[in-house]
């Protein structure tokens, strides 16, 4: 395997994962305020009753989809082989599916009982 073109020095692996680990990191802080300012804005501004729950649900979607796409980064880091790289990136895939499917119905259940709570 030592000639294999998928070789790639330690070096640049350290790089990536800390790179990854970095761009983790920015994204957390950006998400954090992102939160707050949506707090302070849902606190002094009147708001159609059950949106805040439907937001929050969102925040948290999102938030959730990009931790697994680090996460999938942080392994692809790590694979050893092409192979390896393509199991991974299918098992996102179908976790991803899986995930999305039950954000939709989720938030499909919310956006439907905030349209039955009267205004």
């Amino acid at each position: 395997m030592a000639n294999s073109p998928y070789n790639i020095p330690p070096e640049m692996r350290d790089f990536a994962e800390k790179s990854v680990d970095q761009a983790r990191k920015a994204f957390d802080g950006f998400m954090g305020a992102a939160q707050k300012a949506a707090g302070t804005m849902e606190s002094s501004v009147a708001i159609i009753p059950g949106a805040k729950n439907i937001s929050e649900k969102a925040m948290n979607f999102a938030q959730d989809n990009i931790h697994a796409a680090f996460d999938l980064a942080q392994k692809m880091v790590k694979a050893k082989d092409v192979s390896e790289l393509m199991t991974l990136q299918s098992e996102y895939v179908k976790s991803q599916m899986a995930s999305i499917q039950a954000q939709a119905k989720e938030m499909g259940s919310e956006i439907q009982k905030s349209a039955t709570i009267k205004k």
